[in-house]
């Protein structure tokens, strides 16, 4: 039983860091705390069968992968797989930010040709907070669950100087006062550990 809980921990260690995660990032996607993960990679325990699986599916690799102490030929395929893997989910995610930039760009020539409509310059304006929306889409699905923080704080930002540069003939600059305590809670979320 000990060999089995040393092979897991050498396979849930070798998989983590080859793949960039740390034991916090680890634990946070499977909602345990980073010393279970610890424990795990120490061999001192070993997670259930369904923690298996998800750390399986996570890294994209089989549980009896997890269970096998030799695996050289997988090992290069499956690092080769998860950098293009990488490459590919961040590629579309750049895409469809720069989808939001090219309608911005279309509603702003748009309204920029018809003489009577002001106000085209919005629309880049309206693409920015669309933008971090965007992002924290494919940030939630695929990245580091710690970036969403930086994300919700541009989109708070954002969305405060869309709203006064809208009306900016009301002057709603003191607004921004508001996104100081919400810059505070969003601060004092991210220190939350699960």
């Amino acid at each position: 039983m000990d060999d089995l809980k040393k092979i897991i921990a050498n396979n849930i260690s070798q998989l983590r860091r080859d793949n960039g995660v740390t034991q916090l990032e680890l634990a946070e996607r499977l909602n345990y705390s980073d010393k279970a993960v610890s424990k795990w990679e120490r061999g001192e325990s070993y997670p259930d069968v369904a923690t298996l699986k998800e750390i399986a599916d996570m890294f994209s690799v089989t549980v009896d992968y997890l269970l096998q102490a030799e695996h050289v030929q997988e090992k290069v395929k499956r690092r080769e797989y998860t950098r293009k893997q990488k490459r590919n989910r961040f590629l579309i995610a750049a895409i469809s930010c720069v989808l939001v930039w090219l309608i911005a760009t279309f509603v702003f020539t748009s309204m920029d040709m018809i003489p009577q409509v002001r106000g085209g310059w919005l629309a880049f304006v309206y693409a920015v907070p669309v933008t971090a929306i965007v992002c924290l889409v494919f940030n939630s699905i695929w990245g580091r669950p710690r970036m969403n923080f930086v994300i919700i704080s541009v989109l708070m930002w954002s969305v405060l100087a869309t709203v006064c540069l809208t009306m900016l003939t009301l002057n709603l600059w003191l607004l921004f006062l508001v996104g100081i305590p919400g810059q505070i809670i969003i601060v004092l979320w991210a220190g939350i550990r699960k």
